[in-house]
């Protein structure tokens, strides 16, 4: 993947920036939690899945609200920056992760 000096120009957008640091939050807290659930020697390993697959809807909503972000904002302008092979093996490079 590029390094942050490659792009240093290239941000989040701050509303999407905004939205994921909130929601991440509300993950953190959701983790917090679990964990707590876990330190009761009583829990039920169900509930604990339930919960464990919120948390991973929740991280996966943050995913796709940053890739939209950078599809919107810097893979649809690369061309007229001149980095479209760059951009492309970022892609290529994310998309090994979904």
């Amino acid at each position: 993947m590029a390094d942050q000096g490659e792009h240093s120009k290239l941000r989040i957008d701050p509303t999407a920036r905004e939205d994921a640091r909130r929601r991440l939050q509300s993950v953190r807290g959701h983790v917090d939690g679990i964990v707590r659930m876990l330190e009761d020697e009583d829990v039920y390993c169900v509930d604990v899945l339930k919960q464990t697959k919120a948390v991973i809807g929740a991280v996966a909503k943050v995913s796709d609200s940053i890739l939209r972000c950078h599809l919107k904002h810097h893979v649809v302008t690369a061309h007229e920056r001149g980095d479209e092979d760059t951009i492309v093996a970022e892609l290529m490079e994310i998309l090994k992760y979904r």
